[in-house]
Parts: structure tokens; C-alpha cells; sequence
């Protein structure tokens, strides 16, 4: 079992940035670490992943070009770097690790392992 630990939420004006950060036992391998976000009374929605072997990514499309994957391996911490916050990015934010079957994807049911979250709130 993979242990994820997210910090970096906190409340921020709309237009503002946070950078959010997943302290994981893991970095590198055949996974696919992703961020997922859920806000109150809709579904949870995944934000970007990436796969550990070579760093590429797949982005959902309401944050494409204003959010940011990166990793730093020797402080095994996956980043998301969120800029030009909105509204509706409001959320609780998960970091998850699910296997590699030649895809990335951003759903849910490929993910086994989840952090318990951090807050983000925006307001306008």
C-alpha cells in the first residue's frame, strides 16, 4: 500500500495560485499518480496525472493551462501548482497511485491508493 499525504490547501482570492504538495512512499515506478478534486455535492472530478516512469501527463480539460504536475524524486513529493484560481476550483484535493496498463487515465477506479486530502477554497 502506497502512503500519500497532501498538504497546501488554504483559502485564496480568485485569480490567486497555491501550490499543492503529496508527500508519497513512492515516486517511481510502472504507476500512474494522479490528482483527483471533489467538491460538495458533485462527483469526483481528476485534475492531471502523471506516469512515474517518464514524467508525461494527461490534464483534465477545465484546468488545462492553469494547473502544473511536477515531482521532486528525492523529497518523493508529487506538486500541483494551480494558478488563475476560479470559483469553481474550490474543492477538497486527493493525491492517488494506481498500476500502469499502458495508459494514464483520470478515472477514479484505476486509482487503489488515496491521501485523505487538503481544502481549497477560492472566493470572488
Amino acid at each position: 500500500q502506497v502512503q500519500l499525504v497532501e498538504s497546501g490547501g488554504n483559502s485564496v482570492q480568485a485569480g490567486g495560485s497555491l501550490r499543492l504538495s503529496c508527500a508519497a512512499s513512492i515516486i517511481y515506478g510502472s504507476y500512474c499518480m494522479a490528482w483527483f478534486r471533489q467538491a460538495p455535492g458533485k462527483e469526483r472530478e481528476g485534475v492531471v496525472v502523471m506516469y512515474l516512469i517518464d514524467g508525461s501527463t494527461v490534464y483534465g480539460d477545465s484546468v488545462n493551462g492553469r494547473f502544473t504536475i511536477s515531482r521532486d524524486n528525492a523529497k518523493k513529493t508529487l506538486y500541483l501548482q494551480m494558478n488563475t484560481l476560479k470559483p469553481e476550483d474550490m474543492a477538497m484535493y486527493y493525491c492517488a497511485v494506481g498500476n500502469w496498463f499502458g495508459t494514464c487515465t483520470l478515472r477514479q477506479s484505476d486509482y487503489h491508493d488515496w491521501g485523505t486530502g487538503t481544502q481549497v477554497t477560492v472566493s470572488s
